[in-house]
C-alpha cells in the first residue's frame, strides 16, 4: 500500500476518530447483564460468533463493495449496498447506531478529503434521505477514496469493531487492558481470514441470533451505560 494512502486512511480507523462509537456496545451491555458474557473467554466466543456468522457476510461484504464504489466513484452502487445493508439489519437499535456513526464518518471524510466527489455525492444522498448512511458503507467509501483495497478495508473495519467490543467490555466487566489485548490478539487470524474470503458475488446475509437478541434487549434494561 502507498504510504500516503495508508496514513490518510488510518485516521478513520483510529479510536481517536470522533465517530461516536464509544457510546455504543452493540448489545454487549445487555449480554453482560444477562449473564452471557462474564469473563474474557466468554467475550471472545461472543464476538467470534458475531464476526463469523453475522458480520462476515453482512458488514464485511458491504464495506468491500462500498470500497469498490469509492475507488471507482460509482454512487449508485454505494446507495444500493447501503439500502441492502439497512434491510439486513433486523434490529432497530443496531440500525440506528450504525447510521449515526456512518453519518459522522462521511461528514468528516467530506471535510477532510475535499477532492473526492463520490464522498460529497454520498453525503448529499444521506442528508436528503435517499440512502441510510450506514457505518460500513461510509467507512468503505472513505477508505476506497483514500486508495485502500477491499481486503485492507474489511480488515480495518473488523479490527475497529473488535477494538470497540474490548473497550466496552473493559467498562462493563472485570477485564483489564492486558487481558483485552490478549483477546484482541485471538481474533486477528479470524479477521484476516474473513477479509480475504469475502465474496462480493454472494447475497448479503447474516446469522448471529444471540447477538441480535441482546442488541434488541438493550433498550429494555433498567440501567444503561451505553446507548445500544
Amino acid at each position: 500500500m502507498d504510504t500516503r494512502a495508508l496514513v490518510e486512511g488510518l485516521r478513520f480507523t483510529d479510536t481517536f476518530f470522533p465517530s461516536g462509537g464509544y457510546a455504543f456496545s452493540s448489545g454487549l451491555e445487555a449480554a453482560v447483564q444477562g449473564g452471557a458474557v462474564k469473563d474474557s473467554d466468554q467475550l471472545a466466543r461472543y464476538v467470534e460468533d458475531l464476526l463469523r456468522g453475522g458480520m462476515s457476510r453482512r458488514e464485511a461484504l458491504a464495506a468491500k463493495l462500498a470500497n469498490q464504489a469509492g475507488a471507482h466513484g460509482v454512487l449508485r452502487e454505494a446507495i444500493r449496498v447501503d439500502r441492502e445493508l439497512n434491510s439486513a439489519k433486523i434490529g432497530r437499535e443496531s440500525r440506528l447506531a450504525s447510521r449515526q456513526m456512518g453519518r459522522q464518518v462521511i461528514k468528516i471524510a467530506v471535510d477532510q478529503l475535499q477532492g473526492e466527489a463520490i464522498l460529497r455525492e454520498y453525503l448529499e444522498a444521506v442528508e436528503t434521505d435517499r440512502t441510510p448512511g450506514h457505518l460500513a458503507v461510509s467507512f468503505g467509501l472513505t477508505l476506497g477514496a483514500c486508495g485502500w483495497k477491499g481486503e485492507e478495508t474489511v480488515a480495518a473495519f473488523l479490527y475497529q469493531t473488535a477494538v470497540g467490543f474490548v473497550s466496552a467490555a473493559m467498562r462493563l466487566s472485570p477485564i483489564g487492558q492486558r487481558e483485552g489485548q490478549r483477546v484482541l490478539g485471538q481474533w486477528l487470524p479470524l479477521i484476516d481470514r474473513i477479509s480475504r474470503e469475502v465474496d462480493t458475488h454472494r447475497p448479503m446475509c447474516s446469522w448471529s441470533p444471540v447477538q441480535d437478541i441482546y442488541a434488541m434487549r438493550h433498550g429494555q434494561l433498567e440501567w444503561r451505560l451505553f446507548r445500544s
